[in-house]
């Protein structure tokens, strides 16, 4: 089944991409029914060549089903951008494998991009997991090939453990960025100390100024989530070598949950 994109004009929420997607079926025609759910083991992938959020500018980015995210990630069922709005549409029909194809047909996409162009892995969902909570470090690895010469990044919410600290280190190492996502500013600090990626984090709702983490790392407000830019014309989470901490105020409907996870066990 291949995908036949159909671009639209802008629309105006954050973190929306594109909504609508017209299947090929083998014969011909338009697929009127709606895929099968996937397995708990199968991974759905989604490229957009061009997108149409107003926040990342018209890039390419790309989509993974929710079986990808890890179970141990505190916005999950709780505040997650993704899981609200039109973009929950589209994730939806991602997960259940109405829209997207294989790894392979994501790969042949990456490929297909020119050198250096900016692109976004997973403006929802998250890296593919060998097994509960440890990401395909083979998988990965064919990712960041598929990236050589352009300028991917993303975003992760697998714990750093020594296992996935491998895999996140040589991604970034070959020119895949990968960001530690910490749900906390002390978090953060514990995330930058290890020194194999680097990190971003959420910040309170309305957040639009310079902090300090407890150990005194500068954090800089997302300036995409400010409207001061896109990602296509900032870049800054792409950059792999960078000390700063980028940091995303909570925000749509769910930001009361995520500023509750931010929050949490801090001192009254």
């Amino acid at each position: 089944m291949r995908a036949v994109r159909r671009h639209h004009g802008a629309i105006s929420p954050f973190l929306i991409e594109e909504l609508t997607l017209v299947t090929t079926p083998p014969r011909g025609g338009l697929a009127r029914s709606v895929a099968p759910a996937a397995s708990p083991r199968t991974f759905t992938y989604h490229f957009t060549r061009i997108s149409h959020n107003r926040k990342t500018g018209p890039m390419p980015v790309t989509t993974t089903s929710a079986n990808s995210c890890p179970s141990s990630c505190g916005l999950r069922r709780n505040g997650c951008y993704a899981e609200s709005g039109p973009l929950a549409l589209h994730w939806r029909a991602v997960s259940n494998g109405a829209r997207g194809g294989s790894f392979e047909e994501l790969l042949e996409e990456i490929r297909t991009l020119r050198r250096h162009t900016l692109w976004r892995h997973n403006q929802a969902g998250d890296l593919t997991p060998s097994s509960p909570g440890v990401i395909d470090s083979k998988l990965l690895a064919q990712l960041a090939l598929a990236n050589r010469g352009r300028r991917g990044f993303t975003y992760t919410h697998y714990p750093p453990a020594p296992v996935n600290r491998v895999a996140i280190q040589q991604a970034n190492s070959r020119g895949f960025t990968v960001n530690l996502s910490a749900q906390s500013l002390t978090q953060a600090d514990s995330y930058a100390e290890l020194g194999i990626a680097p990190v971003v984090v959420i910040l309170p709702s309305g957040a639009d100024y310079p902090l300090q983490t407890p150990a005194g790392r500068h954090v800089v407000v997302c300036p995409a989530s400010l409207g001061r830019t896109d990602c296509l014309n900032c870049g800054i989470c792409q950059q792999r070598d960078r000390a700063a901490i980028m940091g995303f105020p909570a925000h749509g409907v769910g930001a009361r949950k995520v500023q509750a996870v931010l929050f949490e066990g801090a001192p009254t």
